[in-house]
């Protein structure tokens, strides 16, 4: 989940902007589950709900898309020499780092139910498969991905498994339920989640590098997304009446549960508008203390990951804190450990290569090879 630190200035160097928006991304992650854990059901101020509301869902998406992206921008000069051998070499390396990433989310949710890393690492074992896909199937797949969904919907039922009162999924560890959780209604189910990597695969073939190519990308996501978000909002408000507010959110809202398409759209072009932004600021203001931090924070997303829920909530479940608490003070603390977080990151890339856990993700790599970009 790091890339290099050296930026090069050549197509196939590093863009340290992706690193930017993995921070912001990972931090993104940290106040959607502090709140989350703490403050299941409880409701607090408007205008706090609705902002930190803007990252539900979104931070995970512009995750899974940075993915894509890194993969994309791993196999690039494989893929446009053509050169079949050093793409088996990448997809070894992918396919290896997908097993850890795997095996480690399972042992990880036993812990944190709604662990990512395991739907990660079969993201990243389908998303190997389509390395040399022509530009044009990409999107395609992505879209087929996404209305699959809602057919699956009308076949199976949902709420199969789950415990809605306290957000758990009670049949995770018997065979048909972790199948199902998996591959249709889990937190992050392949089906449709998959989509975000497939979307950034094709993302990461777009010449990031060129603003005027990126604000042109960046201003039509940011269409979508509003488009999307709006329709939403008004076809929710109409059916309310009759179907019920929560019916109505539920099937016609852009939240992330269940993923359909309003979500998916508005998560994908959230995911550029945030990529594209992030470039384009550390670009103009590298010097900027926020740049820094985010950049040296993106290279440890694994790492942080995992320690946000083993020592951030693990500190407060001993201190009798984890759940119960209100919105707010949720909130405080989730942007508190965003403080630690940056502090820690820039400390630690002051002084190491790679973070803990990338540097264990790595370890399983076949043999050193050309790194044009990162898998997350």
């Amino acid at each position: 989940m790091d890339i290099q630190e050296k930026d090069r200035p050549s197509r196939f160097g590093r863009i340290l902007g992706l690193d930017l928006a993995r921070g912001a991304a990972i931090l993104g992650m940290i106040v959607v589950n502090f709140k989350t854990t703490m403050a299941l059901g409880k409701e607090g101020p408007p205008w706090l709900v609705a902002t930190t509301g803007l990252v539900d869902g979104r931070a995970a998406a512009t995750f899974v898309v940075l993915a894509g992206v890194g993969m994309s921008l791993m196999s690039r000069r494989a893929r446009e020499s053509d050169d079949s051998q050093a793409m088996r070499r990448i997809r070894r390396t992918l396919w290896r780092r997908s097993a850890v990433l795997f095996v480690g989310g399972l042992a990880f949710a036993t812990i944190w139910p709604p662990d990512i890393l395991h739907y990660y690492g079969v993201y990243i074992a389908l998303g190997t498969l389509l390395l040399t896909a022509q530009d044009r199937i990409l999107p395609a797949i992505s879209s087929a991905l996404v209305f699959a969904f809602p057919i699956l919907l009308l076949i199976f039922d949902y709420e199969r498994g789950w415990d809605w009162s306290t957000l758990t999924y009670t049949e995770l560890w018997t065979p048909a339920g972790f199948l199902r959780h998996l591959f249709f209604n889990g937190f992050h189910p392949v089906i449709p989640w998959a989509a975000f990597l497939v979307f950034g695969l094709w993302l990461g073939r777009q010449d990031l590098r060129n603003a005027s190519q990126r604000r042109a990308l960046a201003t039509r996501a940011a269409m979508l997304a509003v488009l999307v978000e709006g329709l939403s909002y008004a076809l929710v408000r109409a059916a309310s009446e009759e179907l019920g507010a929560e019916d109505a959110s539920l099937l016609l809202g852009s939240g992330m549960i269940p993923p359909l398409p309003f979500y998916l759209l508005a998560g994908a072009g959230t995911a550029v508008v945030v990529i594209c932004l992030s470039i384009e600021l550390q670009e103009r203001r590298p010097d900027l203390w926020i740049c820094r931090g985010l950049i040296a924070t993106g290279r440890l997303a694994l790492s942080h990951y995992v320690i946000h829920v083993v020592l951030g909530m693990g500190m407060l479940q001993a201190m009798g804190l984890l759940e119960g608490q209100s919105f707010v003070f949720a909130v405080q603390s989730a942007l508190i450990w965003c403080g630690v977080t940056v502090g820690l990151s820039l400390l630690w890339c002051a002084n190491f290569h790679r973070g803990p856990f990338e540097r264990l993700l790595r370890s399983v790599d076949p043999r050193p090879s050309p790194r044009r970009g990162d898998v997350g």
